[in-house]
């Protein structure tokens, strides 16, 4: 009798050392950069595309946000990761990175076969956002598109004049950007400009949709 409890408490244990890893604790070592624990996590079960339970940002987003460099290059790599994945709130690896003027993960989701083009959001609406031209122009040379329509269809260009962008609207505008495109309340992007008090970003507009009209 005593040798089966004892080989039955061993079984359990056993058992219990290759629990697949609690994704608490999974989540808390990728936002603290903690690559060894993520990778053996991973190694040991660990979904690398399952979001957090709090917030629902998937893995990927959650190191991006959190620059927890080491662990990105870790889930990078990581067997059956999803580049397409999205977080709750329908943010993909490559607009964190693009939103957090990260231009090497940008780069490496990209070598990895990341879209540049997708429904909805794009990373081009993060990064002229963020007023990152280096990574602006990265995926324009990939063929972003220019007056890629996000939910209420809202353009990059829109997003970048309401956030008082100067250089992302220029560059923008040179890419051909539809500066008389309007959201679906109406507005276009100078009077995006317009409410978020961004005169120099009026300005530029203006001059460039005259400059057009006299080149017509």
């Amino acid at each position: 009798m005593m040798k089966k409890l004892a080989l039955a408490m061993l079984l359990c244990w056993a058992g219990a050392s290759h629990a697949a890893p609690e994704p608490d604790a999974f989540f808390r070592a990728v936002s603290v950069n903690n690559a060894s624990g993520v990778r053996s996590m991973l190694d040991e079960g660990m979904n690398p595309n399952q979001p957090d339970a709090q917030r629902g940002d998937i893995p990927l987003v959650l190191a991006l946000r959190d620059d927890a460099d080491r662990v990105f290059q870790v889930l990078l790599d990581a067997p059956g990761i999803d580049l397409e994945a999205r977080s709750a709130n329908g943010n993909t690896a490559l607009m964190m990175a693009a939103y957090k003027h990260k231009q090497d993960a940008v780069q490496a989701l990209l070598a990895k076969g990341a879209k540049v083009n997708q429904s909805g959001w794009t990373a081009l609406h993060y990064a002229a956002s963020a007023g990152d031209l280096p990574i602006m122009k990265i995926l324009l040379d990939r063929d972003a598109v220019v007056d890629a329509r996000a939910p209420a269809n809202i353009t990059p260009l829109m997003f970048a004049a309401r956030e008082g962008q100067e250089g992302a609207v220029k560059l923008l505008l040179s890419w051909g950007a539809d500066a008389s495109l309007k959201s679906n309340h109406g507005w276009t992007a100078v009077q995006f400009a317009r409410a978020g008090d961004k005169p120099g970003v009026v300005a530029i507009i203006t001059a460039a949709q005259q400059a057009r009209a006299a080149r017509k």
